[in-house]
Protein backbone atom coordinates (compact mmCIF):
# COMPACT_ATOMS: atom_id res chain seq x y z
CA UNK A 1 0.00 0.00 0.00
CA UNK A 2 1.42 3.37 -1.02
CA UNK A 3 1.74 5.94 1.76
CA UNK A 4 1.09 9.65 1.21
CA UNK A 5 2.08 12.57 3.43
CA UNK A 6 -0.01 15.75 3.25
CA UNK A 7 2.30 18.46 4.60
CA UNK A 8 0.05 21.53 4.27
CA UNK A 9 -3.58 22.25 5.19
CA UNK A 10 -5.73 20.71 2.49
CA UNK A 11 -9.42 20.11 1.95
CA UNK A 12 -10.68 16.93 3.59
CA UNK A 13 -11.85 15.87 0.15
CA UNK A 14 -8.26 14.97 -0.77
CA UNK A 15 -7.91 12.57 2.16
CA UNK A 16 -11.28 11.02 1.37
CA UNK A 17 -10.36 10.35 -2.26
CA UNK A 18 -6.93 8.94 -1.39
CA UNK A 19 -8.13 6.63 1.36
CA UNK A 20 -11.11 5.45 -0.69
CA UNK A 21 -8.60 4.29 -3.31
CA UNK A 22 -6.70 2.27 -0.72
CA UNK A 23 -3.81 4.65 -0.09
CA UNK A 24 -2.47 5.18 3.43
CA UNK A 25 -2.65 8.91 4.22
CA UNK A 26 -1.06 10.99 6.99
CA UNK A 27 -2.03 14.67 7.24
CA UNK A 28 0.70 16.51 9.18
CA UNK A 29 0.56 20.21 8.25
CA UNK A 30 2.73 22.94 9.70
CA UNK A 31 5.97 21.03 10.20
CA UNK A 32 9.43 22.37 9.45
CA UNK A 33 12.14 20.95 7.22
CA UNK A 34 13.85 18.93 9.99
CA UNK A 35 10.58 17.33 11.07
CA UNK A 36 9.73 16.31 7.52
CA UNK A 37 13.21 14.92 6.91
CA UNK A 38 12.91 12.79 10.04
CA UNK A 39 10.20 10.55 8.59
CA UNK A 40 9.87 11.36 4.87
CA UNK A 41 11.44 7.98 4.04
CA UNK A 42 8.18 6.36 5.16
CA UNK A 43 6.24 7.86 2.24
CA UNK A 44 5.80 7.21 -1.47
CA UNK A 45 4.00 10.49 -2.14
CA UNK A 46 4.09 14.03 -0.75
CA UNK A 47 1.36 16.67 -1.17
CA UNK A 48 1.99 20.35 -0.43
CA UNK A 49 0.47 23.72 -1.09
CA UNK A 50 2.55 26.91 -0.92
CA UNK A 51 3.58 26.89 2.74
CA UNK A 52 5.97 23.92 2.77
CA UNK A 53 9.27 24.29 0.95
CA UNK A 54 10.27 20.93 -0.50
CA UNK A 55 14.03 21.42 -0.39
CA UNK A 56 16.86 19.36 -1.81
CA UNK A 57 17.57 18.18 1.73
CA UNK A 58 14.04 16.75 2.03
CA UNK A 59 14.21 15.12 -1.38
CA UNK A 60 17.65 13.59 -0.86
CA UNK A 61 16.65 12.23 2.56
CA UNK A 62 14.21 9.85 0.92
CA UNK A 63 14.97 6.94 -1.39
CA UNK A 64 11.30 5.91 -1.43
CA UNK A 65 9.51 9.04 -2.62
CA UNK A 66 8.06 8.68 -6.11
CA UNK A 67 5.80 11.70 -6.58
CA UNK A 68 5.36 15.20 -5.17
CA UNK A 69 2.06 16.94 -5.72
CA UNK A 70 1.41 20.68 -5.53
CA UNK A 71 -2.24 21.38 -4.80
CA UNK A 72 -2.18 24.50 -6.96
CA UNK A 73 -0.27 25.90 -9.89
CA UNK A 74 3.09 27.34 -8.86
CA UNK A 75 5.88 24.92 -7.92
CA UNK A 76 8.62 27.39 -7.00
CA UNK A 77 8.52 26.00 -3.44
CA UNK A 78 9.73 22.62 -4.78
CA UNK A 79 13.34 21.96 -5.81
CA UNK A 80 12.60 20.69 -9.31
CA UNK A 81 16.25 19.96 -10.14
CA UNK A 82 16.66 17.74 -7.09
CA UNK A 83 13.38 15.94 -7.78
CA UNK A 84 14.28 15.37 -11.43
CA UNK A 85 17.73 14.00 -10.59
CA UNK A 86 16.09 11.48 -8.24
CA UNK A 87 13.44 10.50 -10.79
CA UNK A 88 10.61 11.92 -8.66
CA UNK A 89 7.58 13.13 -10.59
CA UNK A 90 6.40 16.62 -9.63
CA UNK A 91 2.75 17.23 -10.44
CA UNK A 92 0.61 20.32 -10.03
CA UNK A 93 -3.11 21.02 -10.25
CA UNK A 94 -3.17 23.82 -12.83
CA UNK A 95 -6.89 24.09 -13.44
CA UNK A 96 -8.41 24.37 -9.96
CA UNK A 97 -7.22 27.93 -9.28
CA UNK A 98 -8.08 29.48 -12.63
CA UNK A 99 -11.37 31.17 -11.79
CA UNK A 100 -10.26 32.24 -8.31
CA UNK A 101 -6.98 33.76 -9.53
CA UNK A 102 -8.74 35.50 -12.41
CA UNK A 103 -11.51 36.89 -10.18
CA UNK A 104 -8.99 38.17 -7.64
CA UNK A 105 -7.14 39.92 -10.44
CA UNK A 106 -10.40 41.50 -11.59
CA UNK A 107 -11.18 42.58 -8.02
CA UNK A 108 -7.73 44.18 -7.66
CA UNK A 109 -8.16 46.08 -10.94
CA UNK A 110 -11.55 47.39 -9.81
CA UNK A 111 -10.23 48.34 -6.37
CA UNK A 112 -7.40 50.33 -7.96
CA UNK A 113 -9.66 52.02 -10.51
CA UNK A 114 -12.05 53.31 -7.84
CA UNK A 115 -9.59 53.75 -4.93
CA UNK A 116 -11.77 51.50 -2.78
CA UNK A 117 -9.27 50.41 -0.08
CA UNK A 118 -8.18 53.91 0.99
CA UNK A 119 -11.74 55.22 0.81
CA UNK A 120 -12.85 52.38 3.07
CA UNK A 121 -10.01 53.03 5.54
CA UNK A 122 -10.99 56.71 5.81
CA UNK A 123 -14.65 55.83 6.29
CA UNK A 124 -13.72 53.63 9.23
CA UNK A 125 -11.90 56.61 10.73
CA UNK A 126 -15.02 58.75 10.34
CA UNK A 127 -13.70 60.73 7.36
CA UNK A 128 -16.09 61.62 4.53
CA UNK A 129 -13.90 62.81 1.66
CA UNK A 130 -15.49 62.14 -1.71
CA UNK A 131 -13.25 64.51 -3.66
CA UNK A 132 -10.07 62.71 -2.59
CA UNK A 133 -11.18 59.44 -4.16
CA UNK A 134 -12.17 60.29 -7.71
CA UNK A 135 -11.60 57.14 -9.71
CA UNK A 136 -11.59 56.35 -13.38
CA UNK A 137 -13.71 54.24 -15.69
CA UNK A 138 -12.24 51.18 -17.39
CA UNK A 139 -14.48 51.17 -20.45
CA UNK A 140 -12.57 52.34 -23.49
CA UNK A 141 -9.20 51.89 -21.78
CA UNK A 142 -6.54 49.34 -22.75
CA UNK A 143 -5.90 46.27 -20.67
CA UNK A 144 -2.49 44.72 -21.20
CA UNK A 145 -1.86 41.11 -20.22
CA UNK A 146 1.51 39.39 -19.87
CA UNK A 147 0.83 35.66 -20.04
CA UNK A 148 -2.29 34.70 -21.99
CA UNK A 149 -2.83 31.30 -20.40
CA UNK A 150 -6.10 30.14 -18.89
CA UNK A 151 -6.10 32.78 -16.13
CA UNK A 152 -5.10 35.54 -18.53
CA UNK A 153 -7.77 34.47 -20.99
CA UNK A 154 -10.47 34.55 -18.30
CA UNK A 155 -9.42 38.07 -17.28
CA UNK A 156 -9.39 39.13 -20.93
CA UNK A 157 -12.91 37.84 -21.57
CA UNK A 158 -14.37 39.64 -18.54
CA UNK A 159 -12.80 42.99 -19.36
CA UNK A 160 -13.58 42.63 -23.07
CA UNK A 161 -17.20 42.28 -22.03
CA UNK A 162 -16.79 45.45 -19.97
CA UNK A 163 -15.69 47.47 -22.99
CA UNK A 164 -11.90 47.43 -22.64
CA UNK A 165 -9.49 46.91 -25.50
CA UNK A 166 -7.21 43.99 -24.68
CA UNK A 167 -3.66 43.42 -25.86
CA UNK A 168 -1.28 40.73 -24.67
CA UNK A 169 2.30 39.56 -24.74
CA UNK A 170 2.81 35.80 -24.76
CA UNK A 171 5.46 34.17 -26.97
CA UNK A 172 3.89 30.74 -26.50
CA UNK A 173 0.40 31.36 -27.81
CA UNK A 174 -0.62 31.63 -31.44
CA UNK A 175 -2.11 34.78 -32.93
CA UNK A 176 -5.05 32.65 -34.07
CA UNK A 177 -5.88 31.55 -30.52
CA UNK A 178 -5.55 35.12 -29.25
CA UNK A 179 -7.84 36.35 -32.01
CA UNK A 180 -10.50 33.80 -31.01
CA UNK A 181 -10.92 35.61 -27.69
CA UNK A 182 -10.54 39.06 -29.20
CA UNK A 183 -7.01 39.81 -28.00
CA UNK A 184 -4.26 41.38 -30.11
CA UNK A 185 -0.78 39.92 -29.56
CA UNK A 186 1.98 42.52 -29.29
CA UNK A 187 5.61 42.66 -28.22
CA UNK A 188 6.71 43.12 -24.61
CA UNK A 189 7.66 46.77 -25.09
CA UNK A 190 4.31 47.50 -26.73
CA UNK A 191 2.27 45.92 -23.96
CA UNK A 192 4.22 47.97 -21.41
CA UNK A 193 3.85 51.23 -23.32
CA UNK A 194 0.20 50.97 -24.39
CA UNK A 195 -1.52 49.54 -21.31
CA UNK A 196 -3.68 51.60 -18.98
CA UNK A 197 -3.90 48.53 -16.76
CA UNK A 198 -1.26 45.78 -16.91
CA UNK A 199 -1.89 42.36 -15.34
CA UNK A 200 0.62 39.54 -14.95
CA UNK A 201 -0.22 35.84 -15.39
CA UNK A 202 3.08 34.00 -15.85
CA UNK A 203 4.91 31.36 -13.78
CA UNK A 204 8.10 32.21 -11.98
CA UNK A 205 10.95 30.96 -14.15
CA UNK A 206 14.51 32.14 -14.81
CA UNK A 207 13.07 34.07 -17.78
CA UNK A 208 10.29 35.80 -15.82
CA UNK A 209 12.09 36.48 -12.54
CA UNK A 210 12.61 40.24 -12.30
CA UNK A 211 10.71 40.78 -15.55
CA UNK A 212 9.11 43.99 -14.25
CA UNK A 213 12.01 46.14 -13.07
CA UNK A 214 12.86 49.84 -13.26
CA UNK A 215 13.52 49.65 -17.00
CA UNK A 216 10.14 48.03 -17.65
CA UNK A 217 8.25 50.39 -15.34
CA UNK A 218 9.76 53.44 -17.06
CA UNK A 219 8.22 52.24 -20.34
CA UNK A 220 4.72 52.38 -18.88
CA UNK A 221 2.32 55.33 -18.91
CA UNK A 222 2.43 57.57 -15.82
CA UNK A 223 -1.33 56.95 -15.54
CA UNK A 224 -0.97 53.15 -15.78
CA UNK A 225 -1.66 50.67 -13.02
CA UNK A 226 0.06 47.30 -12.47
CA UNK A 227 -1.55 44.18 -10.97
CA UNK A 228 0.36 41.04 -9.96
CA UNK A 229 -1.62 38.03 -8.75
CA UNK A 230 0.80 35.58 -10.38
CA UNK A 231 4.02 34.81 -8.49
CA UNK A 232 6.33 36.74 -6.21
CA UNK A 233 9.65 37.68 -7.74
CA UNK A 234 8.30 38.54 -11.18
CA UNK A 235 8.19 42.17 -10.07
CA UNK A 236 11.28 43.71 -8.47
CA UNK A 237 9.62 45.03 -5.33
CA UNK A 238 12.13 47.80 -4.56
CA UNK A 239 11.85 49.06 -8.14
CA UNK A 240 8.05 49.10 -7.97
CA UNK A 241 8.05 50.96 -4.65
CA UNK A 242 10.42 53.57 -6.09
CA UNK A 243 8.30 53.93 -9.24
CA UNK A 244 5.15 54.52 -7.18
CA UNK A 245 6.91 57.08 -5.00
CA UNK A 246 8.24 58.92 -8.06
CA UNK A 247 4.94 58.83 -9.94
CA UNK A 248 6.42 56.71 -12.74
CA UNK A 249 3.13 54.77 -12.68
CA UNK A 250 -0.13 55.70 -10.97
CA UNK A 251 -0.78 52.63 -8.85
CA UNK A 252 -0.28 48.94 -8.24
CA UNK A 253 -1.99 45.98 -6.64
CA UNK A 254 0.10 43.04 -5.44
CA UNK A 255 -1.01 39.70 -4.03
CA UNK A 256 2.28 37.76 -4.16
CA UNK A 257 5.70 38.54 -2.78
CA UNK A 258 9.29 37.41 -3.08
CA UNK A 259 9.26 36.38 0.60
CA UNK A 260 6.05 35.10 2.17
CA UNK A 261 4.76 35.95 4.69
CA UNK A 262 5.79 39.44 3.61
CA UNK A 263 8.91 40.75 5.32
CA UNK A 264 8.38 43.75 7.66
CA UNK A 265 11.02 45.68 5.70
CA UNK A 266 9.44 45.04 2.31
CA UNK A 267 9.38 48.49 0.61
CA UNK A 268 5.90 47.88 -0.80
CA UNK A 269 4.43 48.19 2.70
CA UNK A 270 5.30 51.89 2.69
CA UNK A 271 4.62 52.59 -0.99
CA UNK A 272 1.84 55.03 -2.00
CA UNK A 273 -1.11 54.20 -4.23
CA UNK A 274 -0.90 50.46 -3.66
CA UNK A 275 -3.28 47.67 -2.70
CA UNK A 276 -1.77 44.64 -0.94
CA UNK A 277 -3.38 41.28 -0.16
CA UNK A 278 -1.73 38.24 1.50
CA UNK A 279 -1.60 35.79 -1.42
CA UNK A 280 -5.36 35.40 -1.75
CA UNK A 281 -5.49 34.52 -5.45
CA UNK A 282 -6.40 30.90 -4.82
CA UNK A 283 -8.03 31.45 -1.44
CA UNK A 284 -11.62 30.61 -2.17
CA UNK A 285 -13.51 27.64 -0.79
CA UNK A 286 -14.21 26.46 -4.32
CA UNK A 287 -10.57 26.63 -5.41
CA UNK A 288 -9.35 24.79 -2.32
CA UNK A 289 -11.77 21.97 -3.00
CA UNK A 290 -10.93 21.84 -6.71
CA UNK A 291 -7.15 21.64 -6.29
CA UNK A 292 -7.43 19.10 -3.46
CA UNK A 293 -9.75 16.95 -5.55
CA UNK A 294 -7.51 17.25 -8.62
CA UNK A 295 -4.20 16.38 -6.97
CA UNK A 296 -5.75 13.51 -5.04
CA UNK A 297 -7.20 11.97 -8.20
CA UNK A 298 -3.87 12.40 -9.98
CA UNK A 299 -2.14 10.54 -7.12
CA UNK A 300 -4.70 7.73 -7.29
CA UNK A 301 -4.14 7.34 -11.02
CA UNK A 302 -0.36 7.42 -10.54
CA UNK A 303 -0.25 4.75 -7.85
CA UNK A 304 -2.94 2.53 -9.39
CA UNK A 305 -1.97 2.65 -13.08
CA UNK A 306 1.30 4.60 -13.36
CA UNK A 307 -0.46 7.41 -15.24
CA UNK A 308 1.42 10.71 -14.98
CA UNK A 309 -0.71 13.86 -15.29
CA UNK A 310 0.31 17.54 -15.18
CA UNK A 311 3.97 16.73 -14.49
CA UNK A 312 6.01 19.92 -14.49
CA UNK A 313 9.40 18.18 -14.65
CA UNK A 314 8.58 15.75 -17.45
CA UNK A 315 9.64 17.16 -20.82
CA UNK A 316 7.87 14.51 -22.89
CA UNK A 317 4.35 13.19 -22.98
CA UNK A 318 3.53 9.53 -23.46
CA UNK A 319 0.59 8.94 -25.76
CA UNK A 320 -1.61 6.27 -24.12
CA UNK A 321 -1.59 4.30 -27.37
CA UNK A 322 2.19 4.01 -27.12
CA UNK A 323 2.22 2.75 -23.53
CA UNK A 324 2.82 -0.93 -24.53
CA UNK A 325 5.66 0.18 -26.83
CA UNK A 326 7.19 2.21 -23.99
CA UNK A 327 7.27 -0.96 -21.89
CA UNK A 328 8.73 -2.80 -24.87
CA UNK A 329 11.42 -0.14 -25.35
CA UNK A 330 12.41 -0.41 -21.69
CA UNK A 331 12.54 -4.20 -21.99
CA UNK A 332 14.69 -4.08 -25.13
CA UNK A 333 17.10 -1.60 -23.57
CA UNK A 334 17.41 -3.73 -20.46
CA UNK A 335 17.98 -6.89 -22.51
CA UNK A 336 20.52 -5.33 -24.87
CA UNK A 337 22.74 -4.03 -22.06
CA UNK A 338 22.57 -7.36 -20.19
CA UNK A 339 24.00 -9.11 -23.26
CA UNK A 340 27.25 -7.19 -22.74
CA UNK A 341 30.45 -7.94 -20.87
CA UNK A 342 31.01 -4.26 -20.06
CA UNK A 343 28.34 -2.10 -18.42
CA UNK A 344 29.99 1.13 -19.63
CA UNK A 345 27.46 2.36 -22.17
CA UNK A 346 28.64 4.67 -24.96
CA UNK A 347 25.45 5.06 -27.00
CA UNK A 348 21.85 3.93 -27.31
CA UNK A 349 20.27 3.84 -30.77
CA UNK A 350 16.48 3.55 -31.08
CA UNK A 351 14.92 2.80 -34.46
CA UNK A 352 11.12 3.02 -34.75
CA UNK A 353 9.55 1.51 -37.88
CA UNK A 354 6.06 1.17 -39.26
CA UNK A 355 2.98 2.69 -37.64
CA UNK A 356 4.72 3.85 -34.48
CA UNK A 357 7.06 5.98 -36.60
CA UNK A 358 4.08 8.18 -37.45
CA UNK A 359 3.81 9.33 -33.83
CA UNK A 360 5.99 11.31 -31.44
CA UNK A 361 8.37 8.58 -30.28
CA UNK A 362 10.59 10.58 -27.93
CA UNK A 363 9.02 8.85 -24.95
CA UNK A 364 10.04 5.50 -26.45
CA UNK A 365 13.64 6.65 -26.72
CA UNK A 366 13.68 7.76 -23.10
CA UNK A 367 12.02 4.49 -22.07
CA UNK A 368 14.80 2.56 -23.79
CA UNK A 369 17.34 4.71 -21.94
CA UNK A 370 15.55 3.90 -18.70
CA UNK A 371 15.86 0.19 -19.38
CA UNK A 372 19.56 0.54 -20.08
CA UNK A 373 20.33 2.68 -17.04
CA UNK A 374 18.37 0.49 -14.65
CA UNK A 375 20.88 -2.26 -15.36
CA UNK A 376 23.94 -0.10 -14.82
CA UNK A 377 23.65 0.87 -11.19
CA UNK A 378 21.09 3.68 -11.28
CA UNK A 379 17.89 3.50 -9.25
CA UNK A 380 15.31 4.74 -9.65
CA UNK A 381 15.35 5.51 -13.36
CA UNK A 382 12.26 6.63 -15.25
CA UNK A 383 11.01 9.09 -17.85
CA UNK A 384 11.72 11.94 -15.45
CA UNK A 385 15.46 11.52 -14.99
CA UNK A 386 16.68 9.11 -17.69
CA UNK A 387 17.77 11.87 -20.09
CA UNK A 388 19.52 13.75 -17.28
CA UNK A 389 21.41 10.63 -16.16
CA UNK A 390 22.42 9.83 -19.74
CA UNK A 391 23.85 13.33 -20.20
CA UNK A 392 25.77 13.09 -16.93
CA UNK A 393 27.33 9.79 -18.04
CA UNK A 394 28.06 10.97 -21.56
CA UNK A 395 25.74 8.46 -23.23
CA UNK A 396 24.78 9.44 -26.75
CA UNK A 397 21.13 8.96 -27.69
CA UNK A 398 20.46 8.32 -31.38
CA UNK A 399 16.90 8.30 -32.67
CA UNK A 400 15.71 7.09 -36.06
CA UNK A 401 12.28 6.65 -37.59
CA UNK A 402 11.09 5.09 -40.82
CA UNK A 403 7.60 4.16 -41.93
CA UNK A 404 8.73 1.40 -44.28
CA UNK A 405 8.86 -2.10 -42.81
CA UNK A 406 8.31 -5.72 -43.80
CA UNK A 407 6.58 -8.45 -41.78
CA UNK A 408 5.40 -6.25 -38.90
CA UNK A 409 2.91 -3.43 -38.41
CA UNK A 410 5.37 -1.76 -36.03
CA UNK A 411 8.90 -2.67 -35.04
CA UNK A 412 11.18 -1.22 -32.39
CA UNK A 413 14.92 -1.87 -32.47
CA UNK A 414 17.36 -0.90 -29.73
CA UNK A 415 21.13 -1.03 -30.22
CA UNK A 416 23.40 -0.54 -27.23
CA UNK A 417 27.11 0.17 -27.74
CA UNK A 418 29.39 -0.45 -24.77
CA UNK A 419 33.14 -0.79 -24.32
CA UNK A 420 32.78 -4.50 -25.10
CA UNK A 421 30.81 -4.21 -28.31
CA UNK A 422 27.36 -3.70 -29.77
CA UNK A 423 24.13 -5.63 -29.26
CA UNK A 424 20.90 -5.18 -31.15
CA UNK A 425 17.47 -6.44 -30.12
CA UNK A 426 14.15 -5.94 -31.85
CA UNK A 427 10.59 -6.30 -30.66
CA UNK A 428 6.98 -5.59 -31.43
CA UNK A 429 3.57 -5.56 -29.77
CA UNK A 430 1.10 -7.98 -31.27
CA UNK A 431 -2.45 -6.61 -31.24
CA UNK A 432 -0.83 -3.41 -29.85
CA UNK A 433 -0.41 -4.98 -26.38
CA UNK A 434 1.34 -8.40 -26.36
CA UNK A 435 5.10 -7.78 -26.10
CA UNK A 436 7.43 -9.95 -28.17
CA UNK A 437 11.20 -9.95 -28.72
CA UNK A 438 11.58 -10.96 -32.36
CA UNK A 439 15.32 -10.72 -33.03
CA UNK A 440 18.64 -10.70 -31.21
CA UNK A 441 21.61 -9.52 -33.27
CA UNK A 442 19.68 -10.29 -36.43
CA UNK A 443 18.74 -13.85 -35.44
CA UNK A 444 14.97 -14.18 -35.53
CA UNK A 445 13.15 -15.54 -32.49
CA UNK A 446 9.69 -15.19 -30.96
CA UNK A 447 10.35 -14.62 -27.28
CA UNK A 448 7.78 -13.47 -24.73
CA UNK A 449 9.58 -11.33 -22.11
CA UNK A 450 9.78 -13.07 -18.75
CA UNK A 451 11.45 -12.26 -15.44
CA UNK A 452 14.08 -15.00 -15.81
CA UNK A 453 15.71 -15.72 -19.17
CA UNK A 454 18.78 -17.78 -20.08
CA UNK A 455 20.33 -16.90 -23.43
CA UNK A 456 23.07 -18.99 -25.03
CA UNK A 457 24.83 -18.79 -28.37
CA UNK A 458 26.66 -21.84 -29.74
CA UNK A 459 27.46 -23.69 -32.93
CA UNK A 460 24.26 -25.50 -33.87
CA UNK A 461 24.67 -29.26 -33.58
CA UNK A 462 22.53 -32.22 -32.47
CA UNK A 463 22.17 -33.03 -28.80
CA UNK A 464 22.41 -29.52 -27.36
CA UNK A 465 18.81 -29.34 -26.18
CA UNK A 466 19.17 -32.65 -24.34
CA UNK A 467 22.34 -31.49 -22.60
CA UNK A 468 21.08 -28.21 -21.24
CA UNK A 469 17.65 -29.68 -20.53
CA UNK A 470 19.21 -32.36 -18.35
CA UNK A 471 21.42 -29.90 -16.47
CA UNK A 472 18.52 -27.58 -15.76
CA UNK A 473 16.25 -30.47 -14.78
CA UNK A 474 18.83 -31.86 -12.36
CA UNK A 475 18.98 -28.37 -10.79
CA UNK A 476 15.18 -28.34 -10.40
CA UNK A 477 14.90 -25.42 -12.84
CA UNK A 478 11.73 -25.65 -14.90
CA UNK A 479 11.81 -24.44 -18.52
CA UNK A 480 8.68 -22.38 -19.16
CA UNK A 481 9.47 -21.69 -22.83
CA UNK A 482 12.18 -22.07 -25.44
CA UNK A 483 12.94 -20.15 -28.62
CA UNK A 484 15.75 -20.93 -31.05
CA UNK A 485 17.05 -18.69 -33.80
CA UNK A 486 19.59 -19.36 -36.55
CA UNK A 487 20.26 -18.20 -40.09
CA UNK A 488 20.72 -21.66 -41.70
CA UNK A 489 21.59 -25.30 -40.96
CA UNK A 490 24.92 -25.66 -39.22
CA UNK A 491 25.25 -21.95 -38.45
CA UNK A 492 25.49 -20.44 -35.00
CA UNK A 493 22.25 -20.74 -33.07
CA UNK A 494 20.86 -18.62 -30.27
CA UNK A 495 18.56 -20.19 -27.73
CA UNK A 496 16.48 -18.24 -25.26
CA UNK A 497 14.92 -20.12 -22.37
CA UNK A 498 12.35 -18.60 -20.04
CA UNK A 499 12.60 -20.17 -16.59
CA UNK A 500 10.50 -20.19 -13.45
CA UNK A 501 13.52 -19.29 -11.31
CA UNK A 502 16.90 -17.58 -11.77
CA UNK A 503 19.90 -19.69 -12.80
CA UNK A 504 22.55 -19.99 -10.05
CA UNK A 505 26.22 -19.51 -10.86
CA UNK A 506 26.94 -23.22 -10.29
CA UNK A 507 24.42 -24.20 -12.95
CA UNK A 508 25.86 -21.61 -15.34
CA UNK A 509 29.30 -23.18 -14.90
CA UNK A 510 27.88 -26.65 -15.60
CA UNK A 511 26.25 -25.36 -18.79
CA UNK A 512 29.49 -23.77 -19.97
CA UNK A 513 31.41 -27.00 -19.38
CA UNK A 514 28.88 -29.22 -21.15
CA UNK A 515 27.87 -27.03 -24.08
CA UNK A 516 30.88 -24.73 -24.45
CA UNK A 517 28.74 -21.86 -25.68
CA UNK A 518 30.28 -18.84 -27.33
CA UNK A 519 28.07 -16.71 -25.07
CA UNK A 520 25.90 -17.34 -22.03
CA UNK A 521 23.89 -14.66 -20.30
CA UNK A 522 21.40 -14.78 -17.46
CA UNK A 523 18.90 -11.98 -18.03
CA UNK A 524 16.46 -10.50 -15.53
CA UNK A 525 13.56 -8.44 -16.89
Amino acid sequence: MARVLIADPLSAEATRILTAAGLDVDAKPGRGEAEIIADINQYDGLVVRSATNVTRAIIEADARLKVIGRAGVGVDNIDLDAATERGIVVMNAPLGNIVSAAEHTIAMVMALARDIPSAHAEMQEGIWNRSAHTGGELEGKTLGIIGLGKVGQHVAKVFKAGGMDVIAYDPFISAERAAEIGVALVGLDDVLAKSDVLTLHVPKTPQTTGLIDTAALEKMKPTARLVNVARGGIVVEADLAAALAAGTIAGAAVDVFSVEPISPDNPLLQAPNIVLTPHLGASTAEAQTKVADAIARQFVAFFQTGLIQNAVNLQIALDPSLRPFAQLAMTLGSLAVQLQESPRVQSVHIHCQGNIAKQDTRALSVSALSGVLQQTGHSPVNLVNASHLARVRGIELIEERSRQIKNYVSLLTVTVQTDSGRRTVSGTCFDERALRIVAIDGLEIDLKPDPHILIMKYGDRPGMVGKFGTILGDAKLNIAGMEVGRTHKGADAIVALTLDDPVPESVQQALRAAIQPQELYVVSL
